[in-house]
C-alpha cells in the first residue's frame, strides 16, 4: 500500500440519506391519499424544492443506485429489493455523468462523483459476490 493509497479517505455523508427517506414518506403519504395531496396543493402554495445542482443530481442517482441494492426500501413495497441490472445502469449512468462533466464541475462536485461511484463499485461487487455464493 503506497502513502497515496494510506492518505486517501472515504467520507460517507449520511444526510442524503435522511433526506431520501423523508421523500419516500412525503411520497408514499401522497400515493396513498392522492385526493389529499390535491387539497393540499389547491389550498397552499408549493413545497419548496432543493436547488437543482449537480450535487443534488449526483445524490438522487446515488439513492437509487442504494435503493437498486437493497439498502434502501422500495417505495411501492416498503421492503428492500435487489435489482442487480438497474443498480449496474445507475452506476453505468453516474460514470457516464462523471466523463462529460470532466473538467467543467468544481472541485467539490468531482470528489463527491468520485467517492461516491467509488463506494457504489465496492457495494455492487460484494452484494454480486455475496448472492453468488448464496446460489
Amino acid at each position: 500500500m503506497t502513502s497515496d493509497d494510506q492518505e486517501k479517505k472515504i467520507i460517507i455523508d449520511e444526510d442524503w440519506k435522511s433526506q431520501v427517506e423523508r421523500e419516500k414518506e412525503e411520497l408514499a403519504g401522497v400515493q396513498s391519499h392522492p385526493s389529499e395531496a390535491a387539497e393540499a396543493n389547491d389550498m397552499g402554495p408549493e413545497p419548496d424544492l432543493p436547488a437543482a445542482s449537480l450535487a443534488f443530481l449526483i445524490s438522487t442517482m446515488v439513492a437509487q443506485t442504494m435503493a437498486s441494492m437493497g439498502q434502501l426500501p422500495d417505495p411501492v413495497s416498503g421492503k428492500p429489493e435487489i435489482r442487480l441490472k438497474f443498480a449496474k445502469h445507475h452506476i453505468d449512468m453516474l460514470a457516464v455523468l462523471q466523463e462529460k462533466t470532466q473538467g467543467n464541475a468544481t472541485a467539490e462536485e468531482a470528489q463527491m462523483l468520485e467517492e461516491s461511484l467509488h463506494q457504489l463499485r465496492m457495494m455492487f461487487v460484494a452484494l454480486e459476490s455475496q448472492l453468488a455464493s448464496q446460489s
